[in-house]
């Protein structure tokens, strides 16, 4: 099963960091937001949001977890072997997990 990061219902599991940047996008896309527009809401700079969209450098945790807060989007952790963490999808193209 592949994840459609656009889709609202899919939660994605996230195997590195590449895999944040499109599904932020896609969702910001949904609710037919701007960038510059989302990354006031965020209170993160444009730079900052299309970095992370892009997935070009890093970004604090902190600002992470504002710009997903803003976007209605949330950061989960759990087990590997969690059988929530086991439905959940992972992104097209993703390897093998290394422990």
């Amino acid at each position: 099963m592949t994840a459609d990061p656009a889709a609202p219902s899919t939660l994605l599991r996230v195997t590195d960091s590449a895999a944040v940047g499109p599904a932020i996008r896609a969702r910001r896309r949904e609710q037919s937001l701007r960038i510059d527009d989302a990354a006031s809401l965020s209170g993160v700079s444009v730079d900052l949001l299309s970095r992370l969209e892009n997935g070009k450098g890093s970004v604090r945790l902190d600002k992470l977890l504002a710009v997903l807060d803003s976007l209605g989007l949330a950061l989960m952790l759990g087990p590997k072997d969690h059988p929530g963490m086991q439905a959940a999808s992972r992104p097209a193209g993703a390897g093998s997990e290394k422990s």
